[in-house]
């Protein structure tokens, strides 16, 4: 059994409790990491298509997803989302996008691009869900490992979706306030075991950011499964829910949908 950070838990336990009111269809997931929101997916009768750049990822996908991708209800893709033709190839209208942690690796031009790029695969009502680092005011060590280019507020996501003719429908700071007691050891963790990583180039930092190995951070023994799991999750998770207004959260969940610029007026 792999045992998941808690800000992680927690970050799953909110993405599930939403999703399991949509009725499922198709999805397409950019960065799926691990695979633990593909999973989740897949057990609620979704089917799919991931992407990813990084070949180790990849294949422990397909390994991981063996059954699903025999049986067709998964496809895994090595390969740039970004590259996607536009106008999208036929069959590929998918009800749900997925970004997880993808949209802050990318630099101004290609977060625009991934935008529209997006905007052809999705069906007329179809949304994107995503997930991405919030509070630029805590910005650090493991941004700069991980690859990143930013962290979010509500404002700059609200901005970035509504010049590209996106509409925000939820937003949630989740996380709060377990990650931010916990930031200050994750960032001696990440310091102390990954900072080699900065000599890398931005691409390959984000390429392993979706498999990184810092122990006590994103890799815990098995038996701290009896603590970290979903079930000893839950109070925090309902903690989470109080605070999903706060600027201190250091994770932003949105769910937005595409029409045309200008069809959703002003304001």
């Amino acid at each position: 059994m792999v045992v998941l950070p808690p800000g992680t838990l927690l970050q799953l336990l909110y993405f599930e409790e939403r999703v399991k009111g949509m009725p499922p269809g198709r999805f397409i997931e950019i960065g799926p990491g691990s695979g633990e929101i593909t999973g989740r997916l897949l057990k609620l009768g979704w089917s799919g298509t991931v992407y990813d750049l990084s070949e180790e990822t990849i294949a422990k996908l397909r390994q991981r997803f063996a059954s699903e991708i025999g049986s067709g209800q998964l496809a895994v893709v090595l390969g740039d989302f970004l590259q996607l033709p536009a106008p999208s190839p036929p069959g590929a209208s998918v009800d749900l996008i997925i970004s997880c942690m993808v949209m802050e690796h990318l630099d101004v031009g290609a977060e625009r691009k991934f935008l529209e790029v997006s905007a052809t695969c999705l069906k007329g009502n179809g949304r994107m869900i995503g997930l991405v680092p919030a509070s630029p005011r805590h910005w650090g060590i493991e941004d700069q490992i991980a690859g990143h280019c930013r962290r979010y507020s509500k404002e700059s996501l609200v901005s970035l979706f509504r010049a590209k003719g996106w509409k925000l429908g939820h937003v949630a700071g989740l996380t709060y306030p377990v990650s931010n007691l916990l930031l200050p050891l994750s960032n001696f963790l990440v310091r102390r075991q990954e900072s080699e990583k900065l000599d890398l180039s931005l691409l390959e930092r984000t390429k392993h950011s979706g498999r990184r190995q810092v122990r006590f951070k994103t890799h815990f023994p098995s038996i701290l499964k009896w603590l970290l799991n979903e079930r000893t999750m839950l109070p925090l998770h309902w903690i989470q829910k109080l605070f999903v207004k706060s600027n201190n959260a250091l994770v932003l969940y949105f769910e937005a949908t595409y029409k045309e610029p200008g069809a959703f007026g002003a304001g």
